[in-house]
C-alpha cells in the first residue's frame, strides 16, 4: 500500500463509522433504547463531518467517497430516525404513520441523489435544500429534549408528523442554507455573523447538556426560510 492509498483511509474510515453509526441506531431503536438510538445519530453526523474534513484535509476527495457518503447518509440520516420516529410514536397511525416515516426517508434519499448530481468540485459555499444530516440532528435533538421513558408527552408529540413534513419538504426544496464556516482568517471575515453562532451554539449546547440543539436546529431552519422569502420579495419589487 502506498502513501497516496493509506491517506484515503482516514475519510473512508469514518465514512464507515456513520454507516455503522446509522445501523446500531437502528437495533437500539428495535431494543426501545430511544434516547440511546437519537445519540448514535448524532455520533454519526459527527463522524460524517470528520469524513469531509479529513478528505479536503489530506486532498482524497473523489467521487467514489462521495458516492460512499451518500450511502451512509441514507442509513444514519433517513433510515434510523424514520425508523425511531415511527417506532416512539408513528406505529400508531398505521399506513398513515409509516407513509410519513417512508416520506421522511424518500425525501432524504431524494435530496442526496440531486446533491450528486449538481456537485462540480467539492467545495462548496451553500446548500440547496435543508442538508439531511441537519434535518435527521433535529429530531434526534426531539427525542433527546422531550422523550422520556420511551414516551412523548401530549404536548409535544403534537409536534412530530409536523416537523417531519416540514423537514421533508425542506430537503426537496431549493432554500439555501449555509455551509460550516471552515476554521480560516479568510472565511472568519467572510462569515463573522456565522462563526459567532457557531460559536455561541455550542457554548449554549454544552451549558445546557445538549438540551439547546433542538432550538437551534429549528431557529436555523427557520432563518433559512425567512431569508428566502425576504430575497423573493426583494427580487419581486425590483
Amino acid at each position: 500500500m502506498n502513501f497516496s492509498s493509506a491517506k484515503k483511509i482516514i475519510p473512508n474510515f469514518f465514512t464507515a463509522m456513520n454507516m455503522a453509526l446509522g445501523f446500531y441506531s437502528v437495533v437500539e431503536t428495535t431494543n426501545g433504547n430511544y434516547k440511546f438510538a437519537a445519540w448514535l445519530i448524532v455520533f454519526a453526523a459527527v463522524s460524517d463531518a470528520l469524513d469531509g474534513m479529513f478528505a479536503r484535509i489530506t486532498n482524497t476527495s473523489s467521487k467514489l467517497g462521495v458516492e460512499l457518503d451518500s450511502l451512509a447518509d441514507v442509513i444514519s440520516f433517513g433510515l434510523a430516525p424514520a425508523f425511531l420516529f415511527w417506532k416512539i410514536y408513528l406505529y400508531q397511525f398505521e399506513y398513515v404513520g409509516l407513509l410519513i416515516a417512508v416520506i421522511f426517508l424518500v425525501s432524504g434519499g431524494y435530496r442526496l441523489a440531486r446533491f450528486n448530481t449538481q456537485l462540480v468540485g467539492f467545495d462548496k459555499n451553500y446548500f440547496s435544500g435543508l442538508p439531511i444530516p441537519m434535518a435527521a440532528m433535529t429530531v434526534s435533538s426531539f427525542v433527546v429534549l422531550f422523550v422520556n421513558n420511551g414516551e412523548v408527552p401530549s404536548i409535544y408529540s403534537q409536534m412530530i408528523i409536523p416537523l417531519l413534513l416540514l423537514l421533508s419538504a425542506l430537503m426537496v426544496s431549493r432554500i439555501k442554507y449555509d455551509t460550516l464556516p471552515k476554521p480560516t482568517l479568510k472565511s472568519i471575515k467572510e462569515k463573522p455573523f456565522e462563526i459567532v453562532f457557531l460559536l455561541i451554539s455550542v457554548i449554549g449546547a454544552y451549558m445546557t447538556d445538549g438540551k439547546a440543539i433542538f432550538y437551534i436546529f429549528i431557529f436555523v431552519i427557520l432563518f433559512g426560510i425567512f431569508r428566502q422569502l425576504i430575497n423573493s420579495l426583494q427580487n419581486k419589487l425590483k
